[in-house]
């Protein structure tokens, strides 16, 4: 399955061949600060994803980097170890199929907002939830 998406101006677009990792809502401190709330990102192969225009990165930790358009300050990316990109999951265009799996670090989250206690909650990393083999 392809499936496409950009940034809010169209200076940037990418496109994904293949599975896509279900979305995961990740509520650390970094995610709240660069976007103003909680990320809901998606993840696939490096090689499965091509994109046109430029993005600039911003390296956030020793271990992390953001991918964001330059133009409009659109986030699109989060590149940090294992063999996935994570993709913004409101970057892509609609339907995606995509469905959410869960929240990590969720001991950081705002005090604004409650989760839901049907859906599957981390307080901090989860590696099998955010490496999991997408649909």
């Amino acid at each position: 399955m392809r499936r496409a998406g950009s940034c809010l101006c169209g200076a940037v677009t990418f496109a994904v061949d293949g599975p896509m990792r279900p979305v995961v809502a990740c509520h650390c401190g970094q995610c709240r600060r660069t976007t103003g709330n909680f990320v809901a990102a998606t993840s696939a192969p490096r090689d499965a994803l091509t994109v046109a225009g430029e993005v600039r990165w911003f390296r956030s930790s020793d271990e992390a980097r953001r991918g964001f358009c330059p133009t409009c300050g659109s986030q699109l990316f989060w590149d940090g170890p294992g063999a996935n990109l994570s993709i913004m999951a409101g970057a892509l265009d609609g339907p995606t199929g995509l469905a959410l799996a869960g929240h990590i670090f969720c001991a950081d989250r705002g005090d604004w907002y409650d989760l839901p206690a049907t859906e599957r909650q981390v307080p901090g990393c989860d590696a099998k939830l955010t490496t999991k083999a997408g649909t």
